[in-house]
C-alpha cells in the first residue's frame, strides 16, 4: 500500500484517549483527580485518530485512505460513539499490551463503509500477539454467526506511505518491550516509552508537534516521568509539545499551569491541526 508522499497534505490529529491502562477516573479510587469535576481530568486509555485533509491534487489511491487510527484501545466503542468516527482506513500499532489492542473486535463496525478488510500495521511481535489473542479472526475456517473484524496485517520494516503521507516507524524502549512510535510529516506520536533509542533521535529531527509519554511525577520502569518527559521535549525543540499516558497522579489544571510555555498535558478530545 505505498505510494509517493504528497507535500500538500494536512493532518488533523484527535486525542481519543489520553489516560494509563487503568484509565482516570480508576476503579475504586477516591483521590481528588478521580473525583474532579474539570473532563479534562477524565482519561480513556491511550489511542488517536490521524485525518488527512481531503485536497483536489491527491490520487484516487490517497483520497481513499483518509482515516488513520492509532491503537485499538480497551475503549475504542467509547471513543468512537464520543467524538463521531464513522470511518477507519488503517491502523497502525505501537505495542501489543492490552490497552492499546483490546478494542480491536469494534473495528469491524468500520468494515462496512470500507467495503474490505483494514490494513493493520506493526512490528512482528505485535502482529503475532494480535494472531494469538484475536484468532478468531484470522482464522481460515469462517466462524458461524459472523461478526468478525476483517483485517489484513502488514509486518513494519521501515518507512512506508499511507493516503499520500510517509509514516516514520520511531523504534522506541517500553521498560524492557522495543516498541514503536509513529512519525507523520512535523507530528510524532510517541507513547508508552521510558527510553529513545540512539538511532531514532534522527528520524525525530525538525518535529514540531510532540505527543509524548508522561505518566507522572515520581519515576517509572516503563514510562517517562514528567521531568523526563521535559527532558526530551527539550532536546527536540518542538513548537508544542502534549503529554500524554497521565495517570491520577496529575491534576490537569494545576499540572499544566506549573509547565513551560509551549508545554501541556494533553486531554481526551483535544484536536490538533497540524500542517
Amino acid at each position: 500500500m505505498s505510494r509517493a508522499a504528497d507535500p500538500a497534505v494536512t493532518l488533523r490529529v484527535t486525542l481519543l484517549g489520553t489516560g494509563t491502562s487503568t484509565g482516570v477516573p480508576a476503579i475504586g479510587c477516591d483521590c481528588a483527580v478521580c473525583r474532579s469535576t474539570d473532563p479534562r481530568d477524565r482519561r480513556t486509555r491511550p489511542s488517536i485518530l490521524i485525518e488527512l485533509a481531503d485536497r483536489a491534487s491527491r490520487t484516487a489511491f490517497a483520497a481513499a485512505v483518509r482515516h488513520i487510527l492509532v491503537d485499538t484501545s480497551t475503549d475504542l466503542r467509547a471513543q468512537a460513539l464520543a467524538h463521531d468516527i464513522r470511518r477507519v482506513d488503517a491502523i497502525l500499532f505501537t505495542h501489543s499490551h492490552a490497552d492499546h489492542v483490546l478494542g480491536l473486535d469494534d473495528v469491524r463496525r468500520f468494515n462496512a463503509p470500507h467495503r474490505g478488510p483494514i490494513a493493520c500495521y506493526g512490528d512482528t511481535r505485535t502482529l503475532a500477539a494480535l494472531r494469538q489473542m484475536f484468532a478468531y479472526a484470522f482464522s481460515p475456517t469462517p466462524a458461524i454467526g459472523g461478526g468478525i473484524p476483517r483485517l489484513s496485517l502488514f509486518d513494519v520494516a521501515g518507512r512506508f506511505t499511507l493516503g499520500g503521507v510517509e509514516i516514520v516507524p520511531v523504534p522506541l524502549m517500553h521498560g524492557p518491550w522495543p516498541i514503536l512510535g509513529f512519525r507523520v510529516g512535523p507530528f510524532a506520536y510517541l507513547t508508552d516509552c521510558n527510553r529513545i533509542p540512539d538511532e531514532s533521535w534522527p528520524l525525530l529531527e525538525g518535529v514540531r508537534t510532540l505527543v509524548l509519554d508522561a505518566l507522572r511525577d515520581r519515576p517509572h520502569s516503563t514510562h517517562f516521568s514528567v521531568q523526563q518527559a521535559l527532558e526530551v521535549v527539550a532536546r527536540l525543540g518542538p513548537e508544542r509539545a502534549y503529554f500524554t499516558h497521565i495517570c491520577h497522579d496529575l491534576p490537569h489544571a494545576a499540572t499544566c499551569a506549573r509547565l513551560p510555555a509551549g508545554v501541556e498535558l494533553a486531554y481526551d478530545g483535544l484536536v490538533l491541526e497540524v500542517p
